[in-house]
């Protein structure tokens, strides 16, 4: 615990379950006023991984939660790991790892500001004005310097994070990913007509082949989602990280906590088919979503709803199943249900044949070591103009018509 000038106090937490959830979430909510709070930011998703097992010391995820307190009043929260490896974070530097262990040097542990396993862009720096937001990543570097650290890296950013970041002198990298936008489609049919020729075709065609397998859908949002259907979601999962060579990141304890804690934040669907004679589910897409607000009382604009493809897996082989559970169900239901993004996740250029656009974000970097930081400095120079290269191939590609309308 430390005070600045302005009597702020600074607590370094080793337990997300240390700050008040109330709190947190009040000051998630306040980041964006303009779009529903990010459910992965909410202090049920922290809590859930730590207690579940799932982002512990013992999976190499230290809890360092960095506090800013001004009397009683949270005044900025971050969620900062120390980490003994580089799994989990989708912002990939084992490049940087190894060039610090070729000469010798110690990269692990190091601090990651992010929420673990989840590449999806957010609000990292919890605070309720810039000023505080610049404070806060101040605190965050004075830790890492005080525990003579490696390095500090904020990741999947939002934009006010990477302005705090860039004044307080952070380096920014670049990345890709794959979001939809809802431009106001009055159904499935009309979003497909606004995509040009070859990719309509091409969706039609791997819908046809799910439905000619006589697969059908079904879908469930929050206490509406059974039990016996968490669990079969569950073993669709757990069976695809297996059948990959891996153990699945997260456990059954923390999709328990989801249905128990926030069950508004998730929409299943169901994929059933024939098998024995009778009706089975085959495959299973877990969709995460912000929780529709209560409508203002003063008659304030709704925030922007979004809905986030996290977690899917299958206990059978159809072809176009992926594509069908993953990407042509929730968009249909976002349409039908006035979500105005659709963010697919990371990597995956296959996205862009399915109308999800690529979307540039960001994460931030301070390496304590003056000569490895100008090595990467420039480094993601080269690694920045290349991004831009591919931005613009990408778009080059787009597969609507014309630039979406602005209906």
């Amino acid at each position: 615990m430390k005070k600045d000038s302005n009597d702020y106090v600074i607590r370094v937490l080793d337990s997300p379950l240390k700050v008040n959830a109330e709190q947190w979430n009040a000051l998630l909510a306040a980041q964006n006023p303009g779009e529903a709070a990010n459910p992965f930011m909410r202090h049920e998703y922290l809590a859930a991984l730590h207690e579940s097992g799932s982002a512990m010391p013992d999976t190499g995820w230290t809890p360092c939660f960095v506090t800013l307190w001004r009397g009683d009043a949270l005044a900025g929260a971050c969620p900062l790991y120390l980490k003994a490896h580089s799994y989990g974070e989708y912002v990939f530097d084992w490049a940087w790892a190894n060039a610090y262990q070729q000469h010798g040097l110690d990269y692990y542990p190091k601090a990651v500001a992010a929420v673990p396993f989840t590449p999806v862009p957010g609000a990292r720096l919890l605070a309720r004005s810039a000023a505080e937001r610049v404070l806060l990543v101040q605190a965050l570097m004075a830790w890492c310097r005080d525990e003579n650290l490696s390095s500090l890296h904020l990741l999947f950013t939002a934009d006010e994070d990477v302005a705090a970041c860039e004044e307080a002198g952070l380096m920014l990298r670049h990345t890709v990913q794959f979001h939809w936008k809802n431009n106001h489609y009055r159904d499935f049919d009309d979003f497909l007509a606004s995509l040009n020729q070859e990719k309509r075709k091409k969706i039609r065609q791997e819908r046809r082949k799910v439905h000619d397998a006589g697969i059908t859908f079904r879908w469930s949002l929050g206490k509406d989602i059974s039990q016996a259907d968490w669990d079969f979601f569950y073993r669709c999962y757990e069976r695809t990280y297996y059948e990959h060579g891996n153990a699945p990141y997260l456990s059954r304890d923390f999709f328990q906590r989801m249905q128990d804690t926030m069950p508004e934040n998730w929409l299943l669907f169901i994929a059933e088919g024939d098998a024995g004679g009778k009706r089975q589910p085959i495959a299973a897409s877990l969709v995460a979503v912000s929780a529709t607000p209560a409508e203002d009382p003063a008659g304030a604009a709704m925030p922007s709803l979004v809905a986030y493809g996290r977690y899917w897996g299958a206990l059978a082989r159809v072809d176009c199943l992926h594509f069908e559970a993953c990407y042509y169900q929730p968009l249909q239901w976002c349409i039908e249900h006035g979500y105005q993004r659709f963010e697919g996740g990371a990597q995956g250029e296959h996205k862009m044949a399915r109308a999800l656009l690529p979307v540039k974000t960001t994460s931030a970097h301070w390496l304590a070591h003056p000569s490895f930081a100008d090595a990467v400095e420039r480094f993601l120079e080269r690694e920045g103009a290349g991004i831009e290269s591919y931005m613009e191939e990408l778009e080059r590609r787009n597969p609507f018509k014309a630039p979406p309308p602005n209906r």
